[in-house]
């Protein structure tokens, strides 16, 4: 079964915010260029470029259960999560892990997705679009990962029914 997500309002704001300051420096760096060739002004556009490139191609687009694995998809590769991996799941409604430190992630650029880490829960690999209504998955492998579909009960139930049959 196929789960979509969306973004939160926040997400939104960050992504459309950092677009336009990246087109407005890619302009501004393009202007440079054009009246004299500067490596600087190609290293940044470049940067820019690679920044926005791989953060859309890394963002969670949806999610999958079968009767085999959870499927994370997104552009550039899929995350599989072996059902018989998982050793528990959790819900956290209300923005629980709302100050989760970003360790090596994105932070609201077409979602929430790299490296976190809580105290209470320790190092957690984020799939996110939003920050609440999140599904943690924990497996036998001390992973800790973090998913946020929109039907989220139906997600959770789904896992559960799949996972015990």
């Amino acid at each position: 079964m196929k789960f979509t997500n969306s973004l939160d309002t926040l997400a939104i704001i960050v992504t459309w915010a950092v677009t336009i300051l990246f087109i407005i420096i890619i302009g501004i760096q393009v202007t440079e260029l054009i009246r004299e060739f500067s490596g600087l002004s190609v290293f940044v556009i470049a940067l820019l470029l690679l920044t926005w490139v791989i953060a859309y191609a890394l963002r969670p687009i949806s999610y999958s259960i079968t009767d085999k694995s959870v499927i994370i998809h997104r552009l550039l590769s899929d995350k599989t999560i072996a059902r018989n991996n998982i050793k528990s799941v959790e819900l956290f409604i209300n923005g629980e892990l709302n100050f989760a430190v970003r360790t090596f992630g994105v932070g609201g650029l077409f979602g929430y997705f790299g490296k976190f880490f809580k105290g209470s829960i320790g190092n957690m690999n984020w799939y996110a679009t939003r920050r609440n209504k999140i599904v943690l998955i924990r497996t036998y492998e001390s992973e800790n990962i973090v998913v946020t579909p929109d039907d989220y009960q139906n997600f959770m139930r789904e896992l559960t029914a799949t996972a015990s049959s």
